[in-house]
């Protein structure tokens, strides 16, 4: 379960740095490497970015468990 949260952190870390570049710069950094928007491989990591974002929910309950404790 630990390399799973850790594999969910990095696509979320990855998932917030595209978004801040394409915030900042207009470039859109897992498109540009992958191919376009579009292409296969880029809207796979988009789907497992967002995957990870919303498994990051379960993170709340580890931070509550170490707040209390």
């Amino acid at each position: 379960m630990k390399a799973l949260n850790s594999i969910i952190l990095a696509l979320v870390i990855i998932g917030a740095i595209n978004w801040g570049c394409v915030g900042i710069f207009g470039i859109d950094l897992v498109g540009a490497v992958f191919g376009g928007m579009t292409s296969m491989i880029s809207r796979i990591i988009f789907t497992l970015v967002g995957l990870a974002g919303l498994w990051s929910f379960t993170f709340f309950n580890k931070v509550d468990d170490e707040s209390q404790s």
